[in-house]
Order: structure tokens, then sequence, then C-alpha cells
């Protein structure tokens, strides 16, 4: 296509860094190198057997056709049950939307409620797409770091700082792709106590992650200790992480009637509508056997400690446990200024990542969400191949000076 046919907005945004790298991992791969993938932000289990059943029997019924854009009916009651029994929250089935997964419902809503200029706060570390997302809908991302020394959380003060005339939105993020970080009961309501003085702020609670958390912690919304805030927050979820699911592409999004219907009518002139067989294998999700979602879970402790110790006795890099997800975002400061066997010397994460990738380890680079010098590592790969990456790892570092 020529050039100047395309749009000045794809100049503002890059492709998604986590996706090019786990291609590029697909890539060498196919090349016959043998790869220790912890790139990969998915869960590498199969999907749960009665999900599957459902989605069968469904198509055998002839369950294979449009549904309304903003899901059937089955399946917003289902989010309704689920949001009540895992979150404690009440909504009526009118105030969800269902999507092609979180990443639909998050465009559809900036482009739903951004205009030119409206400004989009996100603290970094950020999932790779927030800030593309706003300005792919003429938003103003408005970065806030927030590193180690807080936990990689938002504080109330930063909050106040970032706040302008313009703020339409914070993106919340809990748990934390990339880093892990859970908001306790005590931050989100020193949060809340600051946005209730500005009430033209909403909030974007992306809590893809909330099945994924390590004791002492625990998942709570926003919502669940300031439902004064309800009115202005749209919660982002969906089946992709818990339960496997993320090929299934099914996400949702639960908020004010409003909001809600403007995404729909957004969603009727772009997708028209998730599909029909995923929709029947999420009723199924949330609503059938949930013993699945907490096997995982405990697997997930399991490797995440597994991955702890493998990188205590790898000089030059540390890490603080994460609360909840399954990623590591590794500081790799120590590295930086040391001289690989190739005679390179390390000046950024990037070149931490691409000399690793040398050794047969792919990660992706702080400077993808925001905050370097850091890197992420995913625990969502078998426990054979999270030793193994740490060993290669252990000896790539050894062999800088």
């Amino acid at each position: 296509m020529t050039p100047t046919l395309l749009a000045d907005r794809l100049k503002r945004i890059q492709p998604s860094p986590s996706v090019q790298a786990n291609d590029r991992v697909a890539t060498l791969r196919a090349e016959g190198k043998d790869i220790i993938n912890f790139t990969i932000g998915e869960p590498d289990f199969d999907t749960p057997a009665h999900i599957i059943d459902a989605a069968v029997t469904a198509m055998k019924q002839g369950d294979t056709h449009y549904t309304p854009s903003e899901g059937t009916p089955a399946l917003r009651q289902a989010i309704v049950e689920k949001l009540a029994r895992d979150n404690a929250l009440e909504y009526h089935y009118d105030e969800i939307v269902v999507g092609a997964g979180g990443k639909h419902i998050l465009y559809h809503v900036m482009a739903a409620t951004l205009n030119p200029g409206d400004e989009v706060i996100v603290p970094a570390p950020y999932w790779v797409s927030y800030p593309d997302i706003a300005l792919l809908n003429e938003g103003v991302p408005r970065v806030v770091t927030c590193d180690a020394s807080c936990g990689f959380k938002l504080t109330p003060q930063a909050l106040i700082e970032a706040i302008t005339d313009k703020t339409r939105w914070l993106v919340l993020n809990t748990p934390s792709n990339p880093t892990g970080a859970v908001y306790a009961e005590s931050e989100l309501l020193a949060l809340a106590q600051v946005l209730r003085d500005y009430p033209h702020v909403g909030i974007i609670s992306d809590e893809i992650y909330e099945h994924f958390v390590y004791a002492p912690a625990r998942h709570l919304s926003l919502i669940n200790v300031a439902p004064d805030l309800k009115s202005r927050t749209l919660i982002v979820n969906g089946a992709s992480k818990g339960y496997a699911m993320t090929g299934w592409r099914i996400g949702f999004g639960a908020g004010p009637r409003d909001l809600i219907q403007a995404i729909v009518k957004l969603i009727s002139q772009t997708t028209t509508c998730p599909s029909s067989i995923s929709q029947a294998g999420a009723v199924a999700a949330f609503i059938g056997d949930q013993a699945p979602v907490r096997a995982m879970a405990e697997r997930y402790t399991q490797r995440r400690q597994l991955m702890l110790e493998g990188l205590q006795s790898i000089a030059g890099v540390n890490c603080t446990a994460p609360d909840g997800a399954f990623y590591v975002y590794l500081d790799v400061s120590g590295l930086l200024g040391k001289t690989t066997p190739g005679g390179q010397r390390l000046m950024r994460d990037g070149d931490v990542v691409l000399y690793w990738l040398d050794a047969g380890v792919a990660a992706v680079s702080g400077e993808a969400y925001g905050l370097s010098p850091y890197v992420r590592l995913s625990f969502a790969i078998g426990d054979e191949a999270i030793q193994e990456g740490c060993r290669r790892l252990r000896e790539a570092c050894l062999a800088l000076t």
C-alpha cells in the first residue's frame, strides 16, 4: 500500500512489544534454535474440559450465528453472577458488555469517551497497550512513574499531581502486568479519597489477573472499598487469564448503563458481536466448576517460588516477589556497564534482553512498560523450563566482565 494512504495516527504508536517478543521466539524456534520463552503473557494450561464441552454442544445445537452486540443474555447474566460470587459486587445484566477480549473493551471505552487532547493517567510500569490505545483515540497518555520505592503503585500524592482539567480517565491495574503489584485496601482507600475531589475523572479498573494473587495479598476492586465511585468506574476483566482462554477472545466491561450503551454502539459498527461459540464456553467458565481456576492458581504459586529461588543466585539482578499475576519484574541495573564475551557493553535493559536471547532466553525489556532498567519474566511456563531458563541466565551473567 502506498504510504500516503495510511492515517497519520499510525505514526503515534508501535506494534505491541510483548506480542513482538513472543513472535520473535516463534521465528527463532522455527529456525531450530532452543529458546526458553519467558515473554509469554498467557497461561500455558489447556482450557478446562467443561468449557470446551459447552462450546462443542453449542455448535452442535446450531449456536453459530450473530448475537446481540453487547453479548448474549446468558453470558451477561453469568458475568453478573461471577461478579457477585468472586467480587461481592452487584450489577444488572444491562450494565455488562462483552467484547473480543479485554483489550477490545479498553479500546472501545476510550474511543467512546475521549475527545482530542483529553488525558488518560497511566501509572508506570504499565501494560504496553494502555498509552497506545489512548493515542489512537486522540487522547494524551499522562504517564506517572511509580518506581520500586512505592511498590510500583500509584500514590495519592502522585495522583493529585497528575490530575488536570483535561483528565478523563485513570487506568488502575491490579494485579499488575508487568510487576505483579496488588493494591491493598488501605492504598485503594487513599486513592479513592483523592478521586472524590475530582468528579470529572473516571476510573478504568483492569482486573484481568484477579484469580492469581499470592497470600497474604488479596484482590480487591476499588469499588469494594469505595462504592460511591461505582457510577464513574468501568471494570475490565475477561476469561483469558483465569480460565486459560486467551484464544477464545472473551473480555467484558462492567459499568454505568450509559457508558455501556456507548461501547455497545461502537461494537455494533466494528466487530458486530463476540463469537457466539466463545460466549457459550464463557458461560460455562463463569458459572461452572471453579476448581480448575484454583488448581492453576496453586501451580502459579509453586512456579513463583521456583522462579524466585532460581533468580536469587544470579549476580547483578534483583527482584521483588510479585503479589499477583504471573510475572517477575527484574531489576537489571547491576548488569549495566558490563561487557559481554563478544565485546558489547550493556547500556540499557534492551541490550540485556538481546544478550540473553543469544544465551537462549527470551524476555521483554522494561522499556516496553515505561520503566527501566528492568526486564519482565513470565512464569506461566513449565517447572523445567523455569529452572533451565534461570540456569542459562546465571551462566550468561557470570560471563559478563
